[in-house]
């Protein structure tokens, strides 16, 4: 309890009590935003409910102290919220009586409960994951809602994490919960027929959120640690759901493996550093143990399911040969051109085109070296989607400096410079111009 005659023990536990609501809410959002959702019929309800046991927490836990199942106590509070609103409207129906009779059955339980387990994920938190990223929503909107529902962050953690006010974060939300309504979405997991389309809609929204972190596309930061932890956290939580579905954890392997690198990814100015010149041994030697036992579990449930790997677990191939090598010169180049050839096959894109093409241009020679890797690159100038991207003009200028034409690669870095939105990466480009 605190005393109410010292006011640097009010605080004290204040502080406590907000960083407890918190920790809990990032870890137990999603299940009880689930739980209000399969109870009250209404997502947009059930986050308001839940957000209102939240103040509630804040209130009360300063002088009750964080109850033995958090996550439990802020359901049960939603819960008794639902109540009172029905019966102020006088919606004494089926509802309020599911509703009551569920409240009075872990009311019997309470005594018996085991405690509060952060790792424990059900079936109504699938539902949760595939309403945020339901096809009727665009896919700021997509990311936004997941981010919120799932992940647990505030919209002032998402505004900061991609770089837009509060109030766009906020209007995004607002808006995809107005358009599940009226889409009439049920809460669900999608059927055989459609699952997996739906799925990868999901795995699609999770790796925006990792390749933000892992590459900011704007602003002054190379990387965003906080926002890829997120991201490598939702996939594992997903990979969890569905583990008889290889993608997943072949994401959460792309994304422990490409993590695993943050640390030599800059240095101590905030400046990128590139491939050939990170220290290696500063490398997360942890991330890359787990990463490369996700691939494993991956390539076994594929294997179990007869079908080749999907493209997120294929990029997590790349990524486990550049771990697992010593140097740039000691990589599998080989091994990863034939791994950009797969994903070619299944998930054709002008930027697998361009990265196929660094690979063989570091792959022996005559199959590989600059020279091969130019006529690819040039191949895709005209392709519109890289129209406006910093990638093709930078990966051209990265050859035409290794095969010693200084002045048109200068000018590639400079184009390269124009097109980029990120100020670090900038600075870098037009270093290269200057050096070329």
């Amino acid at each position: 309890m605190v005393d109410e005659d010292d006011p640097t023990a009010r605080r004290t536990d204040d502080e406590s009590a907000r960083r407890a609501v918190a920790a809990v809410w990032r870890i137990e959002s999603a299940r009880i935003v689930a739980t209000l959702t399969r109870v009250v019929g209404d997502f947009g309800l059930a986050e308001d409910l839940a957000q209102e046991a939240l103040a509630e927490a804040l209130e009360q836990w300063p002088g009750t102290g964080v109850p033995r199942n958090p996550g439990a106590w802020l359901t049960t509070v939603a819960k008794r919220r639902a109540i009172d609103g029905w019966r102020r409207r006088e919606r004494y129906d089926d509802r309020l009586a599911a509703i009551a009779h569920d409240l009075e059955a872990e009311q019997r339980q309470a005594a018996d409960a085991p405690p509060w387990d952060p790792d424990r994920i059900d079936d109504d938190v699938l539902r949760l994951v595939f309403t945020a990223c339901h096809p009727v929503l665009a896919r700021e909107a997509q990311v936004a809602l997941t981010l919120r529902v799932v992940g647990g962050l505030s919209s002032e953690e998402i505004a900061n994490a991609f770089l837009v006010p509060t109030a766009t974060v906020q209007q995004r939300i607002v808006r995809a919960k107005k358009a599940l309504a009226d889409a009439g979405a049920p809460f669900e997991v999608p059927g055989r027929d459609e699952f997996a389309a739906r799925l990868a809609g999901v795995l699609a929204v999770v790796y925006l959120v990792f390749t933000e972190g892992h590459a900011a596309s704007s602003g002054g930061d190379v990387l965003r640690p906080d926002l890829a932890r997120e991201a490598m956290r939702l996939g594992r939580v997903l990979a969890a759901l569905v583990p008889d579905e290889p993608e997943p954890g072949g994401l959460v392997a792309l994304m422990e493996l490409t993590a695993a690198r943050f640390p030599a990814r800059v240095d101590a100015a905030g400046d990128p550093v590139p491939l050939d010149r990170q220290d290696r041994t500063r490398w997360d030697r942890t991330l890359i143990a787990h990463g490369r036992a996700a691939l494993a579990r991956a390539e076994r449930v594929a294997g179990r399911r007869d079908r080749g790997l999907g493209p997120y677990a294929l990029q997590a191939v790349i990524a486990e040969c550049h771990a697992v090598a010593p140097s740039v010169a000691a990589t599998d180049w080989p091994r990863i051109v034939a791994a950009y050839d797969a994903i070619a096959r299944i998930a054709p894109s002008p930027v697998v085109e361009l990265n196929r093409a660094v690979a063989v241009s570091m792959a022996p020679e005559p199959d590989g070296g600059p020279a091969v890797a130019l006529a690819l690159v040039d191949a895709l100038a005209d392709d519109r989607r890289l129209r406006l991207s910093h990638l093709l003009p930078t990966v051209r200028g990265e050859l035409l400096a290794r095969l010693g034409r200084a002045s048109e690669a200068r000018a590639e870095f400079e184009e390269a410079a124009r097109r980029t939105r990120n100020d670090r990466e900038r600075a870098v480009l037009l270093a290269k111009a200057a050096g070329a």
